[in-house]
């Protein structure tokens, strides 16, 4: 059975990604988990995310991909078992020193091996499953027909997971030292500044005040920075060339964005959208325009406007309840009496809420909501449920797939 791997950065991210169809999600902990410090959980946090995932069938992994210094490696084997007795299925690990020593620690902890790793080849791919590997999420550099090849030399139970969907780097699997050579912040020890995504300018020696904007077209000076990855088209590829787990990047990203996304791939999978009916659905997040990276090869020399951001809707709120014909809701993003706001839901589809009528958590009117966090109570006809998400349309967004 295919399964659909969910980034987590939050319990809201997580709960949006059990609720719209996630087979699987990933999380990072306390050590070496290549994130901002804000995104990784607790030990308390991951068994209670752990025991929330199980309650619901699903599988839960752990995040330990950075390259482990010295000082880090006598942590581990505690770390290890800490995570197992928490109730982790699976830890996520690049450095060939953290598997072997948290694989001794604690053999019952199932390891995958990073796309960090960069594993291209099916002699890789034995050697990490001879050193205990159960895993290999392939290097993003990888074609559909270098999968087929690859899962045809390797054991049937070694299992192969590909990134679908979210950000990509301009660098090698993502290790990028370009934040490290300008900043001191190293992406490779989870603290990367993204200066890739930034814009730039020429200056001449001769004239240092005068900048010039580097332009290829629609004004945009984004150079360095990737366009983001969307294999919604193409996961019957995928599946057949021997991929058992699609993942989606993302753990900086809101419960929005794990919530469309999720919903949109899973009935995809599910055969409940279409294609075209998804990519619509994508582009309700925000993102770079979208490409399909290197499976079908070399990607295309055009980065024109690589580095905008981009997004039909807008996250309005997040449904808390839904009883007698009123929603409470607590708003994120501005909307006002009389707004259309779209539903996200995994049941309904469609769905659209008038708001008409629109009180705070006293009763009295609101004309506009814009306070982030507040509590409203919305009349509506729709059977809404607690976790369901609402949006509002904001432009034409982008029609680059």
């Amino acid at each position: 059975m295919t399964e659909l791997l969910a980034p987590v950065g939050s319990m809201a991210a997580l709960h949006a990604a059990l609720r719209f169809g996630a087979d699987a999600v990933y999380l990072g902990g306390p050590l070496l988990q290549l994130r901002a410090k804000s995104a990784g959980f607790s030990f308390d946090d991951i068994s209670k995310a752990a025991r929330l995932v199980h309650a619901h069938g699903k599988r839960l992994y752990t995040t330990v991909n950075a390259i482990a210094n010295n000082d880090e490696i006598e942590a581990l084997p505690a770390y290890a078992n800490r995570l197992k007795e928490c109730g982790v299925d699976a830890a996520i690990v690049s450095d060939l020193g953290v598997l072997t020593t948290m694989h001794r620690a604690c053999p019952k902890l199932e390891l995958h091996v990073s796309t960090q790793a960069s594993c291209m080849n099916y002699a890789s791919a034995l050697t990490w499953y001879e050193l205990g590997a159960k895993r290999i999420v392939l290097a993003r550099e990888m074609t559909v027909e270098d999968i087929r090849k690859l899962k045809r030399n390797i054991p049937d139970d070694l299992e192969l997971e590909a990134f679908v969907h979210g950000a990509m780097c301009m660098a090698y699997s993502g290790r990028c030292l370009l934040s490290s050579a300008i900043l001191g912040r190293s992406g490779n020890r989870g603290d990367c500044a993204q200066p890739c995504r930034w814009k730039y300018a020429l200056v001449e020696e001769t004239r240092p005040n005068q900048s010039f904007p580097i332009v290829e077209e629609g004004n945009s000076s984004y150079i360095l920075s990737s366009r983001d990855l969307n294999c919604i088209g193409l996961l019957d590829e995928l599946i057949d060339a021997g991929v058992t787990s699609l993942k989606i990047e993302g753990r900086m990203k809101t419960e929005y964005y794990v919530a469309v996304t999720v919903n949109a791939y899973r009935r995809v999978l599910d055969g409940t959208m279409t294609v075209e009916e998804a990519q619509r659905e994508l582009l309700t997040v925000s993102h770079r325009p979208y490409t399909t990276g290197f499976y079908h090869g070399e990607l295309p020399n055009d980065h024109s406007n690589a580095g905008v951001y981009t997004q039909t809707h807008r996250f309005a709120g997040t449904v808390l309840a839904c009883e007698n014909g009123v929603a409470t809701v607590e708003q994120r993003n501005r909307f006002q009496r009389g707004d259309r706001l779209e539903v996200v839901s995994p049941v309904l589809r469609n769905a659209v809420l008038h708001a008409d009528d629109i009180t705070d958590a006293d009763g009295a009117p609101v004309d506009i909501a814009n306070k982030v966090k507040a509590i409203l109570h919305i009349k509506t006809n729709l059977p809404l449920q607690s976790g369901d998400l609402l949006r509002i349309r904001v432009d034409a967004g982008d029609p680059t797939i």
